[in-house]
């Protein structure tokens, strides 16, 4: 609050207590931290407006300690014990606390200017001689409770004695000390928690126990690594049923929540073929029905694109409503004829009886081509078309795009230097995708199986 003169104090006061103007309202108008501010009013309140005439005052090595052992020891927050020694700052008392800790529990007091050289070397051979036994039991004492301070508040009786047993270990290797003379510096202030010495060898002679389902553990994080994240805990859960586990997925949740494994999760960018109509547009005959008894029954297809350093990338793929496997596919830079027609190309030399399969897209120019439709014609494929602006018809052609760049493309484009590469990890997943990762639908397998 030093940035306020002795005037501006009193006004501020005076609004406060006698205009019941409220501190938060009071920070905002003089633009000041409303701790800082609050502190400010119940010094005042407590000790008069006399309290701003005090001059600075450098406290002495023995205040500070009482200042310190008061303020660890003492159930009040820091802020009320620092009203009561009437300290002028509300921080000075957890800078004092904080340099206390880091000389090693011992309160240096800073003088001004540079030392002369016999204050120096009295400084530097300080401890060596004879050791307070008290001060040193109350340095110990104030460590301990410092230590234990919030860890040990709401736990259970077993949970906070190893708690304290830890502490007290902790402090006989900093303080280089006995156990009897770390229970005897803690005796002595009734306050602090404490335990008894056979309790404690029984503690720390106590094995630590195996985590449970320690296996289990292992193998969750087996699956989800060898699926680089790609696995959430439903399907991780259906992989452990897969290979013979007795598990749920709730117990699978719990473990990957425990142990922080997030499976990715899905952004939305779409690229849009769609130019208008061009040529003659086929009526929907899927109406959101997408899933097939049998294979090559109704497919579906769309381009995506992707974006890498400025430069574009196209991916065309023809997708099995009955396993939902990937039948053919081509990768370009150009979202032209070619792309889509090498894919018809690829899937027809695989699959010859396609008489009675429907072939799905959205209303895109590719598919509204004459070329594309005498193809089809020729094959005994009937045509399906999404409605306009109804993405929803086109949706599992959709959600496998989604699955594909979430899981090896979005927040990822980092791993890829060129085109090529971008492209070579495109044709790895959809051989991943076919061969390995299994299905919620498909009851744990894979769109092969």
């Amino acid at each position: 609050m030093s940035k306020f003169n002795k005037e501006q104090k009193i006004e501020i006061y005076r609004k406060w207590k006698d205009e019941k103007i409220s501190i938060s309202q009071l920070s905002k108008t003089y633009k000041t931290n409303v701790a800082n501010l609050d502190y400010m009013l119940r010094l005042i309140d407590m000790y008069g407006i006399n309290v701003l005439d005090r001059p600075y005052q450098v406290y002495s090595k023995e205040f500070k300690e009482q200042a310190i052992e008061q303020a660890v020891f003492s159930t009040k927050s820091y802020v009320q014990v620092s009203l009561e020694l009437g300290l002028k700052s509300i921080g000075t008392l957890s800078i004092w606390l904080r340099e206390y800790k880091e000389n090693g529990y011992n309160v240096i007091i800073k003088q001004k200017g540079r030392p002369a050289r016999d204050q120096r070397e009295s400084k530097i051979t300080q401890g060596i001689g004879e050791r307070d036994p008290k001060a040193e039991r109350r340095k110990l004492a104030i460590a301990y409770c410092e230590r234990i301070r919030k860890k040990t508040e709401g736990l259970g009786s077993r949970q906070r004695s190893r708690e304290i047993a830890k502490a007290i270990t902790d402090l006989r290797h900093e303080f280089k000390v006995s156990l009897n003379y770390v229970l005897d510096a803690i005796a002595e202030h009734p306050e602090l928690p404490t335990i008894a010495r056979s309790s404690y060898y029984k503690i720390i002679k106590r094995k630590p126990k195996k985590p449970k389902r320690s296996k289990l553990i292992a193998r969750i994080k087996e699956i989800f690594n060898r699926h680089k994240g790609r696995y959430g805990y439903r399907r991780v859960a259906l992989q452990l049923i897969k290979e013979g586990w007795n598990i749920t997925e709730k117990i699978v949740r719990y473990w990957m929540h425990k142990l922080g494994l997030k499976g990715i999760r899905r952004n939305k960018r779409k690229y849009s073929s769609y130019k208008g109509t061009i040529g003659k547009i086929a009526p929907n005959l899927i109406r959101c029905d997408f899933f097939a008894p049998m294979p090559s029954m109704k497919w579906y297809t769309d381009i995506t694109e992707f974006h890498l350093n400025g430069e574009k990338l196209y991916l065309s793929p023809i997708l099995d409503g009955c396993g939902g496997d990937i039948v053919s596919y081509t990768i370009s830079k150009h979202p032209d004829m070619e792309l889509v027609m090498t894919m018809l190309d690829k899937a027809f030399a695989k699959e010859t009886a396609l008489n009675n399969c429907i072939f799905h897209t959205d209303q895109g120019c590719q598919y509204q081509s004459p070329r594309y439709q005498r193809a089809l014609k020729l094959h005994g494929i009937t045509q399906s078309m999404s409605r306009k602006g109804n993405s929803i018809d086109d949706g599992l052609m959709e959600n496998f795009f989604g699955l594909l760049k979430t899981e090896m493309f979005y927040d990822q484009e980092y791993k890829y230097h060129s085109l090529q590469e971008l492209a070579q990890a495109i044709e790895e997943y959809i051989e991943y995708y076919n061969e390995e990762r299994i299905k919620s639908r498909l009851k744990g397998l894979t769109p092969k199986e």
